[in-house]
């Protein structure tokens, strides 16, 4: 079969729903609409399509009415993401990435470990699915943080991480 192609589309929700309490900080960071998407209905015959109309060469799809192209505003308009503002990019080097992780999310991989390299989907389900009636307001919003992380990781970059 030259010239089959099996197309896998790949994202990775969280496998919860949000905690009540999280979602205001959810909202505050933009992300509150975003966490309520479920599930996509992907129709991979229209994305087969698109993508073989894609030409590299100028970032366009030639489709029979013309060009076109997916733009920043038009991401933003279908997940009512936030694109105003401070750019963020740039590389930086964390001495102590287990400290950077405390600090955010209250807890670290390395707790235990001896060498912290990355944060998975998989940790950070186990750790911050549930609340208890305890939590503080602390530790919610590092929940939140970690939920937005898993959207981040699961969602917009499950190209990069195949399926942890």
């Amino acid at each position: 079969m030259d010239g089959y192609w099996v197309l896998r589309p790949r994202f990775h929700f969280p496998k919860y729903d949000p905690d009540k309490r999280i979602v205001p900080y959810l909202q505050l960071a933009g992300f509150g609409d975003v966490a309520l998407i479920r599930r996509f209905d992907l129709r991979a015959n229209l994305i087969f399509a698109l993508v073989e109309r894609w030409y590299t060469e100028t970032h366009t799809f030639i489709m029979p009415c013309g060009e076109c192209t997916i733009t920043l505003e038009d991401v933003a308009m279908q997940l009512e993401l936030r694109v105003n503002g401070a750019v963020v990019r740039g590389r930086s080097k964390v001495l102590e990435p287990s400290v950077l992780c405390h600090k955010l999310l209250g807890r670290s991989i390395s707790d235990g470990e001896q060498n912290f390299t990355c944060l998975t989907l998989a940790w950070l389900r186990a750790n911050f699915k549930e609340l208890s009636s305890t939590t503080t307001e602390h530790e919610v919003m590092c929940a939140a943080r970690a939920y937005i992380m898993q959207l981040i990781g699961g969602t917009y970059a499950a190209h990069l991480i195949g399926s942890t």
